[in-house]
């Protein structure tokens, strides 16, 4: 029996065969059950939480964060300074301005010091150990097939979600007609070590194998029934395949995922009645002390990674940081005029306590050691419901008003849904759809990959260009900083700070196979 699991597989594409069995040789371990592959499946297959209350240059460095940039990128945060903290310092504005700013270089701390991407290296250790699980899972026929199922639908799954955060990092978004020949990212499903040098696949054949592994997942975790939310279960694995879908522009099939994910099992959280006060902690277990991603929530289906968002926004320090976008929550008053109100501005948003007109995304009294769920990478219910609304729609079913009307008499008071919905059709529920997309799943690492896909919709396309405001030092300690300036992002197609750049090491090493993303502009403040 061929039982080796290679426990560190650390640079799988930047690391000859040599060089690897030489350096990792002393880690190889040996796995006789499906148990063993399954404790390696929590160590090395699922993202690491961190319990971290603060953020720093070498959180970031050492990957213990994943993709924080992915927060501070689009339209739904801005700039929060107060106090005079010192520009140098390591605080969360100061340490993300460089991808707030859409910077040529953004892997870089404030002092200019240049360091490795962590992400995408994380990313890949994740899938060279997804590999070598699906590979090795199929060495034990002798054990349940339950356990085994279990485990090769975890795995794929998120194989599947791990090249589908990738391909949307690095590469253009997805587009049917040029999507054969726009460069995707490497792609590696072998738990083989091979010596060669990668090259970026297209978009079009990472995205085949992103369907691929999330269809497999499905059937594999039909009727399996997960006793946490940590690990993925069939409901959310279809969630993030219809999703994948919307993506592709595949509506019909976008449609019957997320349809058969409500089938499933997608509850939806009722904020009427439900006392969402910002006065204490999640780990009580009290429905007073919520907030909407939390582990007791009906509707968080699957959650890993950590929070970014409270070490962005945490509002018990007196430093730079940053702030829900005034935008973003003008959206949650826009019916008030017909005497309707949004639950989710309370459910979703707490005051500053240096600012009233100013908001965070997540309860400030909640520490991140604290809180249970992560929204650096999350499924909720509500998802579902919206991709399907959306695939509807963009086949012209009336019936995409009726889904969205299921979400939405749960989230505005007394379940008074806006009249202006009944009648919409085309573009213009196609907008009121993917305006109500952006108040239902801000800052869950959706927006940025939205406003790019809109971009490149072949029906009802939208583009937007994106201003972040900048801001000095305050002049005394109570203070608000002082505004300088905004950097400005031109619109998707115009602007080549919409893709990452890809990581200087893979290019160095790969020696002309792998090719970099266009060259972005130095930004300058307008």
């Amino acid at each position: 029996m061929k039982n080796i699991v290679y426990l560190i597989i650390v640079c799988f594409l930047c690391v000859s065969c040599g060089d690897f069995l030489k350096e990792y040789s002393k880690d190889l371990t040996y796995a006789s059950s499906c148990k063993d592959l399954d404790e390696v499946m929590i160590g090395n297959g699922y993202m690491k939480s961190d319990a971290t209350s603060s953020l720093s240059s070498s959180l970031i460095s050492q990957s213990t964060l994943y993709y924080p940039w992915l927060f501070v990128m689009d339209d739904d945060v801005e700039e929060f300074a107060t106090g005079v903290y010192k520009v140098t310092s390591e605080g969360p504005l100061t340490l993300m301005r460089p991808f707030y700013g859409w910077q040529k270089k953004p892997f870089q701390t404030i002092k200019g010091v240049l360091y490795d991407d962590p992400c995408w290296k994380k990313l890949y250790e994740h899938i060279g150990y997804l590999n070598v699980i699906l590979s090795e899972i199929k060495e034990f026929s002798h054990e349940p097939e339950e356990d085994r199922n279990r485990i090769t639908g975890e795995a794929e799954f998120l194989r599947g979600a791990y090249y589908y955060l990738l391909v949307n990092m690095y590469a253009k978004p997805y587009v049917k007609a040029t999507a054969s020949s726009d460069m995707g990212v490497p792609l590696n499903i072998t738990e083989k070590i091979e010596d060669k040098y990668f090259s970026r696949e297209s978009v079009e054949t990472i995205y085949k194998q992103i369907v691929k592994d999330l269809k497999n997942a499905v059937d594999h975790l039909a009727g399996i029934q997960q006793a946490t939310i940590y690990r993925v279960n069939e409901t959310a694995a279809r969630i993030l395949l219809s999703r994948v879908y919307l993506y592709m522009g595949e509506w019909e099939l976008a449609e019957v995922e997320s349809e058969k994910a409500i089938q499933a099992g997608c509850p939806l959280w009722d904020l009427n009645g439900v006392d969402m006060t910002d006065n204490g902690s999640e780990s009580t277990g009290n429905l007073k002390q919520q907030y909407m991603i939390s582990a007791t929530s009906p509707e968080v289906l699957f959650t890993q990674g950590m929070n970014v968002m409270n070490l962005l926004m945490y509002d018990g320090t007196n430093v730079g940081r940053f702030k829900a976008s005034d935008e973003l929550l003008q959206l949650y008053s826009k019916y008030s005029g017909e005497g309707i109100t949004d639950l989710r501005m309370t459910g979703y948003f707490s005051v500053s306590r240096k600012k009233s007109d100013c908001y965070f995304s997540r309860k400030t009294s909640v520490l991140a050691k604290d809180i249970k769920a992560f929204d650096a990478f999350v499924i909720r219910s509500a998802e579902a419901y919206l991709n399907k609304a959306e695939a509807q729609a963009m086949q012209g079913k009336s019936e995409a008003i009726q889904t969205l009307k299921t979400l939405l008499e749960n989230r505005f008071e007394n379940g008074e849904i806006p009249t202006s919905i009944d009648g919409l059709q085309g573009e213009n529920l196609v907008r009121f759809i993917r305006e109500e997309r952006r108040r239902e799943l801000c800052f869950e690492c959706h927006r940025w990959f939205d406003l790019r896909r809109y971009a490149v919709c072949e029906k009802y396309p939208e583009k937007k260009e994106v201003h972040h405001a900048l801001y000095a030092p305050a002049t005394v300690s109570n203070g608000m900083g002082v505004y300088e300036g905004e950097y400005v992002l031109k619109p998707y197609g115009e602007d080549a700070a919409w893709l990452m750049p890809i990581p200087d090491y893979e290019i160095t090493y790969n020696k002309g196979e792998m090719k970099q993303n266009d060259e972005r502009e130095e930004r300058g403040i307008q």
